[in-house]
């Protein structure tokens, strides 16, 4: 019988990584059998920080290793140094790290080197297509043969990690925890700050939520998605695009150069979390290339047309709730169009069922590592 408390180091580097270990990291806090280190890369520096405020976290280490127009490799490298110097100051008794950034690449390969087992939180999503995402699907694909434990979404994420040779033994479907972070975050007051974020809310017609980002979807392919756009907005009168842009100036560049002066396009800074679950909420439909949107819209019934040709999610397309459309502008806009016009082929994939957790991962996920510990 195990009494001292089991030491873990969570390491986020970024938005989606804080939000889907936040629900992890409380409830591990929450209980006594724990005791954990929140390490935070600053991989994305605000985005990052907001969602840290949000969920009351705040980090025993912060690397702090971003510096402008730094490279994967100058990220990967600041990223190693940093996390080695906190594994040499407080050893643990395993890392936990999310999803598929190159903070928890990184992070597993330090573990490695310090002989720590590695938990995987959201393991075995695949695309195989090693160049999209790029460089998700190769940061967990050199994740996997790390980690001891794979906490993997889905079964198909489990058998996917089976093809590879991983040990049946190694891989727990627990879910997976951005479904616990929205539906808290769901649940709690939020008075919107962006005003246009107001604006889209108090709108009485209909709104698509536009969030596009990919390194992949980056030039020609991002000013086409806004040409779907702005075709839909011409059509549809009663119609609102609420689109946050990224801080990358490529992606505002494509954005504002299509839909930069058109009335009911609604182009604005990120949303802070709470404030991008409540959009979710009352968007009509959402155009996203964001994995996490794909787990999150359909927790609320929200249709999704994803702007990529492969995904890592493809239980939201086998379930009804999501769709592959590219970056084609007619194939965007004629999708986005028929769900609008067509109640019947709306309602098939709003009230699909979400396959990607019951909100409950992140309990599943403590009581694995205590009997792996106790």
């Amino acid at each position: 019988m195990r009494h001292a408390p089991i030491r873990v180091m969570a390491v986020c580097g970024t938005r989606p990584d804080a939000i889907k270990m936040a629900p992890v990291v409380r409830t591990l806090r929450e209980d006594p059998a724990f005791s954990v280190r929140l390490v935070a890369t600053g991989q994305h520096r605000e985005m990052l920080d907001q969602v840290l405020r949000l969920f009351a976290l705040t980090p025993d280490e912060d690397l702090n290793i971003m510096t402008p127009h730094q490279t994967l490799t100058e990220i990967t490298l600041r990223t190693l140094e940093g996390l080695d110097r906190v594994m040499r100051a407080h050893p643990v008794d395993v890392v936990l790290a999310q999803g598929d950034t190159t903070t928890t690449f990184v992070a597993a390969l330090c573990a490695f080197y310090h002989k720590t087992p590695f938990g995987h939180v959201e393991a075995g999503l695949r695309t195989y297509d090693l160049y999209h995402p790029f460089p998700e699907e190769m940061n967990r694909r050199l994740t996997a043969p790390i980690a001891r434990f794979h906490f993997a979404p889905t079964e198909r994420a489990r058998q996917n990690l089976i093809q590879e040779h991983i040990p049946p033994e190694h891989i727990w479907v627990t879910g997976n925890t951005g479904i616990d972070a929205v539906l808290w975050v769901a649940q709690q007051p939020v008075v919107p700050r962006n005003p246009e974020l107001q604006q889209a809310l108090s709108h009485t017609g209909r709104v698509i939520l536009l969030t596009t980002h990919r390194r992949e979807n980056w030039g020609e392919p991002m000013r086409a998605i806004a040409r779907a756009a702005r075709k839909l907005l011409e059509q549809l009168d009663d119609l609102v695009l609420l689109a946050p842009m990224h801080r990358n100036p490529l992606v505002r560049e494509a954005l504002q150069s299509v839909l930069g002066d058109h009335p009911r396009a609604l182009l604005t800074e990120p949303l802070d979390y709470d404030e991008f679950v409540h959009a979710m909420r009352k968007a009509t439909l959402i155009l996203t290339d964001s994995g996490g949107v794909q787990e999150e819209a359909p927790a609320f019934g929200k249709p999704i047309l994803v702007l990529r040709h492969t995904t890592e999610r493809p239980e939201g397309v086998e379930a009804g709730t999501a769709k592959l459309v590219g970056t084609e502008t007619e194939v965007i806009y004629t999708e986005s169009l028929r769900l609008l016009t067509d109640p019947e082929a709306y309602q098939q994939m709003a009230q699909a069922v979400n396959p990607y957790g019951d909100g409950k991962a992140s309990q599943r996920i403590a009581q694995i590592l205590k009997q792996a510990f106790g």
